[in-house]
């Protein structure tokens, strides 16, 4: 019997390349399945145009049949004329451009990979916070190694080609069933997937082409971050397996506790204590603003202003609020927030004679000896029945 042209069956030159075999056997793998065509003789040559296809898709066994080694004598490997010893992975790439099912490979896995994200948390003055500042901060992150440049290979050689896979990253496995052998693709056990193996690595970094490095970095932290604000800094992350792109770092702002001021928002509250004579008669009190914590780089002058006078107006009672406008913390997309100012009257617990004896003439001269105190159902009210008894006053 003479040998079939198994470059005929595919309709391919007898110089065609891989590529070339593999788009032919696709269109008429598609033209002439069983379940597409229902022509009896399109099954005989299904099986026909599938072993074509497993001798010129396999390099040993074309260059074998090129040399005129019969394809279906049982020299040419298991398969051949048992009737289906085709791939099933190369039916399913014939009808879904390639994907052979879930799990399936193509091709070796990139030894170079993008690396991870890093997060350092950093803790800030509430000034800090609320004008920003620069910090310099120590990482511990993977950085290329200064060795191997991210080969991963000692001096002077270099990643050599799978012996296994012969570069591919996988491996067929033929599994018999009732079908017939079924072939499937797997990643090479000998080089994990990679297609090549580092027969000598760096011993610097054990053949990951990076090392772990303590650096140095400035983060400018923007005016108006809060609690819990990430600041991205790109690209200065891990640097990835093989010397791969670096990923980002983040920097977690966390803002320290601030002895006279508290945040809400971009709204800043403090609370200050007056005796009562001061609340009764009124007064003015100097305080500080949180720009008084900002330090100026040495050498800088600077026109902040670091106090601010409270007005407390004769006969403030205890829990009065003031409001003062733009004195608060800056707005990451601008705009100023305020500094709400509670007075709190205080009100003495110890009294030498005299100072009992002047309360006590106060307090007659005032009437206030037996005070019966005043109950103030109205406070109750709501916003309505304000308004209501307001209309009904006039």
């Amino acid at each position: 019997m003479s040998q079939p042209d198994l470059y005929a069956l595919l309709g391919v030159s007898r110089d065609a390349d891989a590529d070339a075999i593999k788009k032919a056997y696709r269109k008429l793998a598609r033209q002439l399945h069983p379940d597409v065509n229902p022509d009896p003789d399109a099954s005989a040559k299904f099986q026909e145009v599938g072993r074509a296809y497993e001798v010129l898709s396999d390099p040993q066994k074309r260059a074998a049949y090129d040399r005129g080694a019969d394809p279906f004598g049982g020299g040419m490997g298991a398969g051949f004329g048992q009737g289906a010893g085709f791939s099933f992975t190369d039916i399913m790439d014939a009808f879904f451009g390639g994907q052979g099912g879930p799990g399936q490979t193509r091709g070796p896995r990139p030894r170079t990979r993008r690396g991870q994200d890093a997060l350092i948390r950093l803790e800030v003055e509430l000034a800090e916070a609320a004008f920003g500042t620069t910090r310099e901060l120590k990482v511990d992150t993977a950085v290329v190694c200064g060795t191997c440049h991210g080969e991963g290979t000692a001096p002077g050689t270099h990643p050599q080609v799978c012996e296994t896979c012969r570069g591919a990253g996988e491996v067929a496995h033929v599994q018999r069933s009732f079908l017939g052998e079924i072939r499937t693709l797997r990643p090479c056990a000998a080089c994990r997937g990679f297609g090549s193996i580092i027969p000598d690595p760096c011993r610097e970094c054990s053949g990951d082409g990076r090392v772990r490095s303590r650096r140095t970095l400035s983060v400018k932290i923007p005016a108006g971050v809060d609690d819990g604000t990430r600041v991205q800094l790109a690209e200065e992350g891990e640097v990835g397996p093989g010397g791969g792109p670096a990923g980002d770092l983040y920097v977690e702002i966390h803002v320290a506790h601030h002895q006279t001021f508290t945040r809400e928002g971009n709204d800043l509250h403090t609370t200050v204590t007056v005796p009562m004579t001061a609340a009764a008669l009124g007064t003015t009190l100097e305080l500080p603003t949180l720009e008084a914590d900002v330090v100026p780089p040495e050498g800088a002058t600077t026109d902040l202003e670091t106090t601010f006078d409270l007005e407390v107006r004769p006969g403030t009672q205890s829990g009065t609020e003031q409001v003062l406008r733009g004195r608060g913390v800056p707005g990451l997309r601008g705009g100023r927030g305020d500094l709400i100012v509670t007075v709190a009257v205080e009100t003495p617990t110890r009294l030498n004679a005299r100072e009992e004896e002047l309360l006590k003439e106060l307090a007659a001269l005032r009437g206030e000896e037996q005070p019966t105190g005043k109950a103030r159902p109205e406070s109750r009210k709501g916003a309505f029945g304000r308004l209501r008894d307001a209309f009904n006053t006039h």
